[in-house]
């Protein structure tokens, strides 16, 4: 699988660009790291990849296929998406909520299967939530509900899987397990493009790197070209080191203070 993006720029009506030219390559088994700042247009990036919004210029490809000439259902096969803000569905149950992203796979009137259910069942098991099956997915907390869009995502079985601020709602301990979870869906084959604005999550997984700054500047390139102090201190316009660690193998980021005038 190749995702191939070329010159992709965005603007909101009557409003300066949100971002342009932003171009890179993603392939099987990559991941791909979007930092930014808040209102940068991570979000928006994100949601021109998967067709939701119409760039102003420039192309998205799968495997050379124009996104936009794709039937919906065909794009669905191929990008799993978990959004930001994800609403409570009604009384479904978390078993039925996830085994709703077999939709793609499904006519109009057909029922998933037996081996979907078995699939998803095993699913919420290795994210430790099988005893939420029965629950209903509106009581779930946010980030209960994070990690079940995303086995929603893997029950669609796309070939890229997009996760916008995936660790947003969950504890320390979660956000690190959701990042080598993405390291275990890289070995699996899948594609991962994920924003945050944690630069450790970049780090970690030690890929392809995305910077997309205030201005909408876009830099791509592997995170240790990218990622350095003078670039996340004017990112994020506070005082940010980089400290190797060598029982992890590779670096983290420290906040050091305010913003560093110097």
């Amino acid at each position: 699988m190749k995702l191939e993006v070329k010159n992709l720029s965005f603007a909101y009506p009557k409003s300066a660009p949100t971002f342009s030219n932003v171009n890179f390559d993603l392939h099987s088994g990559e991941s791909l790291v979007i930092l930014g700042p808040n209102g940068a247009g991570k979000s928006t990036l994100l949601n021109c990849l998967v067709n939701l919004l119409t760039p102003v210029s420039g192309t998205v490809k799968i495997n050379d296929a124009e996104i936009h000439r794709m039937d919906p259902k065909e794009v669905a096969q191929e990008m799993g998406y978990v959004q930001q803000q994800l609403l409570s569905v009604f009384s479904y149950s978390v078993r039925d909520y996830v085994v709703m992203g077999r939709a793609p796979y499904l006519g109009m009137f057909s029922q998933p299967r037996k081996e979907d259910y078995e699939k998803v069942d095993q699913l919420l098991e290795e994210f430790g939530l099988s005893q939420f099956a029965n629950h209903s997915y509106a009581d779930l907390s946010g980030g209960q509900r994070q990690r079940v869009a995303i086995i929603r995502t893997l029950i669609q079985t796309p070939s890229i899987i997009l996760l916008d601020e995936p660790t947003a709602h969950l504890d320390v301990g979660n956000q690190y397990k959701t990042v080598e979870k993405i390291k275990e869906l890289k070995k699996q084959g899948y594609a991962v493009i994920m924003t945050t604005h944690n630069p450790d999550h970049a780090l970690i997984l030690d890929d392809k790197t995305g910077i997309l700054e205030a201005s909408g500047r876009f830099t791509f390139g592997e995170a240790k070209d990218v990622i350095n102090e003078k670039m996340l201190n004017e990112l994020y316009q506070c005082d940010l080191s980089l400290k190797e660690v060598p029982e992890l193998n590779h670096q983290i980021c420290v906040y050091m203070g305010g913003k560093n005038n110097d």
